[in-house]
């Protein structure tokens, strides 16, 4: 009788695990809104290297790229003004390593911190992850790190 119930009991959990894991959202986009559509798909594709993806707009004003394996980063043209967000609120993209990415971004001549705000300045945080912090040509921030997971 134990073992019936207990086997009743991890049923109930499993559906109950199974029926939230359905529910749970998946980040699917993030979007940001951009002052010159050619020279943040520039910024995002040369720079960070991401590729972009089909959009089915096709209208000019839109450039997706993949960040994830199911997410993506939509561009959309129209902002009238840049940015003027805290570093609090950034985008974050991990990199095999931090140093190759600060050799790249020093070629192109783009400026870089530390958390603290040091210029050409490296965060080593608390759990070994390096990390800096860059702003896009419509003044979003974005981090690049390390992380493995």
């Amino acid at each position: 009788m134990k073992t019936f119930f207990l086997l009743i009991l991890f049923s109930c959990a499993t559906l109950t695990l199974a029926a939230q894991a359905q529910t749970r959202p998946v980040l699917n986009h993030l979007a940001l809104y951009v002052q010159d559509l050619k020279t943040a798909t520039s910024f995002y594709q040369d720079l960070l290297g991401l590729d972009t993806i089909p959009e089915p707009f096709h209208d000019g004003k839109h450039t997706w790229f993949a960040v994830g394996p199911a997410s993506h980063l939509h561009l959309i043209a129209g902002a009238k003004a840049r940015q003027q967000g805290d570093r609090n609120t950034h985008i974050c993209f991990s990199v095999p390593s931090v140093e190759a990415f600060i050799e790249r971004l020093e070629k192109a001549g783009m400026e870089y911190i530390n958390w603290a705000g040091e210029k050409k300045k490296v965060t080593l945080r608390v759990d070994g992850v390096k990390q800096i912090y860059l702003q896009d040509p419509d003044g979003y921030w974005i981090e690049v790190n390390d992380a493995r997971k």
